[in-house]
């Protein structure tokens, strides 16, 4: 194997691949990058159940595939200078890395054993913008579930219905739902992709309102193409929770809020909030004020923040990082608050349509708190 490649081009497909590969593992070779110089070089990472294969231009001399480890690999060629770099292996499997005056030589290991990814079903395919992909994991990533006793939790629900785009995701204390019309798209569908997947997908995709992001679904796999990179990843078996019945149909009151005031307000009252004092945010609403204050065991604090509407006497409790949370990935200057008793959830929507959903459930308050 013989090829050249700009520096800058090698180390983003390095970057990009060994996303998907584990940092330690009882088969050394999945510390590996499976490196293929063909008509263009390809890189794959995969660590059994996800796989991230990308490709990018390179001059090739001599066609060959080995792997090499993927973190020493990455930081060679990370401190080299930016120039072109030649890479070559010799029949020994010696492996010669060469940039200006600078020459590692690395043993690498046979292509051969390194395991093949998941065959896709690619009958089904839909097709979405990367920008609003993009938005959609980043508006609901932060509320999946780290608790792998519900594995079904670990992942985002993808819920196509009717030409909406429904992402969901749920860890017990808080509901994030993100939804947008599709055209072109025909039947109905539902799977949940994890979410350690989908941060990777969302550092992969860009914010280019006109690319495309092509996505396989079939019953044990799913495979995203974005640009000259391909995801696949496992999909996740199980009955997700009925998202629609854990939000309340009623409510009490409604109120109209300055996200960024709010935010403001509740980060302020949060600075004596920490790992070991997590005492609640308490929301005293009265009037057409929201009185907000915190005791812990180095003080107290207090702020009030205006809204339009009109609550009577409703003290509520919440874990401040889950309000605030919700409250920034709206991403809206004015959000609805919907309230109905000191033990319900707090529902987080936009002020017209359904874009969004964000329910974070209250803490039960103690008088000391």
């Amino acid at each position: 194997m013989k090829f050249s490649c700009e520096k800058e081009t090698l180390l983003s497909l390095i970057g990009t691949a060994s996303r998907a590969v584990t940092g330690k593992s009882a088969m050394p070779l999945l510390e590996g990058l499976l490196v293929e110089a063909e008509n263009k070089l390809t890189l794959t990472g995969y660590d059994l159940s996800m796989g991230i294969r990308t490709t990018g231009a390179a001059e090739v001399v001599q066609q060959g595939r080995v792997v090499l480890n993927a973190r020493l690999f990455y930081d060679i060629v990370r401190k080299l200078p930016s120039d072109v770099v030649y890479i070559e292996t010799d029949d020994k499997l010696l492996t010669t890395i060469k940039c200006g005056r600078a020459v590692f030589n690395l043993i690498a290991t046979e292509a051969d054993e390194f395991p093949a990814l998941a065959e896709v079903d690619c009958e089904t395919e839909i097709n979405l913008p990367q920008a609003m992909l993009k938005s959609m994991i980043a508006q609901t990533i932060f509320s999946v579930s780290d608790n792998e006793s519900k594995p079904i939790h670990t992942g985002c629900l993808f819920e196509l219905e009717n030409k909406c785009l429904s992402v969901v995701a749920v860890d017990g204390y808080r509901l994030s739902v993100r939804r947008e019309t599709v055209e072109g798209i025909s039947g109905d569908m539902k799977f949940v992709v994890p979410g350690s997947s989908l941060r990777e997908i969302e550092r992969i995709l860009s914010d280019d309102a006109d690319a495309i992001v092509e996505i396989y679904p079939d019953k044990k796999n799913i495979l995203f193409r974005i640009g000259n990179t391909t995801l696949i990843t496992r999909l996740i078996d199980g009955e997700f929770l009925n998202y629609r019945a854990a939000i309340p149909a009623e409510f009490e009151h409604e109120i109209k809020v300055s996200r960024s005031e709010l935010v403001t307000c509740i980060e302020r009252v949060s600075l004596i909030v920490s790992e070991k004092l997590k005492n609640p945010v308490r929301f005293h609403f009265d009037g057409s004020y929201a009185q907000l204050s915190c005791i812990t065991a180095v003080g107290k604090s207090y702020d009030e923040c205006p809204f339009e509407g009109e609550v009577e006497e409703l003290e509520i409790g919440f874990n401040n990082r889950y309000l605030l949370d919700a409250l920034r990935a709206s991403g809206e200057e004015t959000v609805r608050l919907s309230l109905k008793g000191a033990l319900n959830p707090v529902v987080i929507t936009p002020i017209e349509g359904d874009k969004y959903t964000y329910l974070v459930l209250p803490v039960r308050l103690k008088a000391n708190d």
